[in-house]
């Protein structure tokens, strides 16, 4: 079992905690990791890109010129695709990206993505901030004192408020609650830092 720091807002130890193996000691699995995060992201995708068929493209309706006699290849419309604002063929239209991923397989690229970041050395825990009211200028203080520089992903109870305003304004900080974590957020950082009550839940979830 492994045994982590627990550090205060001023950067100082506060105590130690004992992670879960099965959460933060696991051979992290890449290739699920990666179907989670293409899953995540393809989801995210709008879909909203379309185009015209020959039978959405205004005008064209008379025949441009007579079947026989031209000497011309026959045409039925101005508006065929090899036309100059013809109609597209085969072109994009609105549809969603997304595709199922197992449960098993979404705990398992979490625990995958948590034991890299302790394995990397990218992992620090926290003691619940307690600010007394919202203060980004505290929040900037906190960062300072411990060290993190970069892009940061602040993890934190769901019912820390002040905590959350207090960091929503920082730049390159992302900031979740710990019912809203996945994959892609726990990875894209090179800082994760998870505060002492989230920590617990987290364990309790993926465990």
């Amino acid at each position: 079992m492994t045994t982590i720091e627990i550090k205060d807002a001023s950067g100082k130890k506060a105590g130690s905690v004992d992670l879960a193996p099965s959460v933060f000691g696991i051979e992290p699995n890449v290739p699920v990791m990666h179907t989670v995060v293409r899953s995540q992201r393809a989801a995210w995708r709008q879909g909203t890109h379309d185009t015209k068929t020959r039978g959405q493209v205004s005008g064209g309706g008379k025949k441009p010129w007579r079947q026989k006699g031209t000497g011309r290849a026959r045409q039925g419309t101005i508006r065929a695709p090899q036309w100059a604002g013809g109609g597209t063929v085969f072109g994009p239209h609105p549809r969603s990206y997304a595709f199922r991923v197992n449960k098993k397989e979404v705990k398992l690229a979490m625990r995958s993505a948590l034991s890299a970041k302790l394995a990397d050395g990218e992992l620090t825990v926290v003691e619940n901030f307690k600010f007394e009211k919202p203060r980004t200028k505290d929040a900037m203080t906190a960062l300072k004192a411990l060290g993190l520089e970069g892009r940061v992903t602040l993890v934190i109870g769901d019912e820390d408020v002040n905590t959350y305003l207090s960091f929503r304004n920082i730049p390159k900080v992302n900031i979740i609650p710990v019912s809203e974590i996945n994959t892609y957020e726990l990875i894209d950082n090179k800082n994760l830092v998870v505060t002492a009550e989230a920590l617990k839940r987290i364990e309790e979830v993926l465990a």
